[in-house]
């Protein structure tokens, strides 16, 4: 029976907070990855969270083959719900930063976000990735470097129309990243208990 269980991959349940400037493509980028169909072409500001769950399976962490209940809090950029943050961000394993590089200022205003949910919850940089997530049409893909506060974190320019199978992957390997951080978090709590 116990050979049979081994065969079953283990299942992660991992929060991700999608974070950034109002009107980056938040929103846009979280429905894509979820898989959800609320796409419209209209620009509706996201009031407070959002949260999408969906599975990520076949994930190899540590030569071993993973899932991953995802909960995706696409969240608004609005400051004036900055007061939800300290419920937002409890139990966060990553975040993805999302900014339009074309729209002045973006770039910095990551800096917030990333000192409160990142810095100040005690995430490394491997569990938050940046998207400088690009509109359809725009072609500039030079731009998007974000200061020195977030030099060790991984920027993607992302553009889903035209390739939208790199953002997909990008985002599995952001995931195995943090189910990585997770695992070993967990067997090094095992270990203290058994010792």
């Amino acid at each position: 029976m116990s050979g049979q269980r081994s065969n079953i991959p283990e299942m992660f349940k991992v929060k991700v907070l999608v974070l950034g400037p109002c009107e980056s493509g938040k929103t846009v980028l979280s429905n894509f990855l979820a898989d959800a169909t609320e796409m419209s072409g209209d620009y509706m500001p996201t009031q407070g969270v959002r949260i999408l769950e969906f599975e990520n399976n076949g994930l190899n962490v540590g030569g071993r083959t993973v899932n991953a209940e995802v909960e995706l809090w696409d969240c608004s950029g609005d400051h004036k719900f900055e007061q939800c943050w300290p419920a937002i961000q409890q139990e966060t394993n990553g975040v993805l930063l999302v900014f339009n590089p074309d729209q002045p200022n973006h770039d910095k205003e990551l800096e917030t976000w990333y000192s409160h949910f990142v810095q100040q919850q005690g995430l490394k940089d491997s569990q938050c990735l940046a998207f400088a997530h690009h509109k359809p049409s725009t072609s500039d893909k030079a731009r998007g470097h974000l200061s020195s506060l977030l030099s060790k974190v991984t920027v993607v320019h992302s553009n889903i129309d035209e390739d939208g199978d790199s953002v997909r992957q990008e985002f599995s390997n952001f995931l195995t990243n943090i189910l990585s951080t997770m695992s070993d978090n967990r067997d090094k709590e095992e270990l203290s208990i058994i010792s």
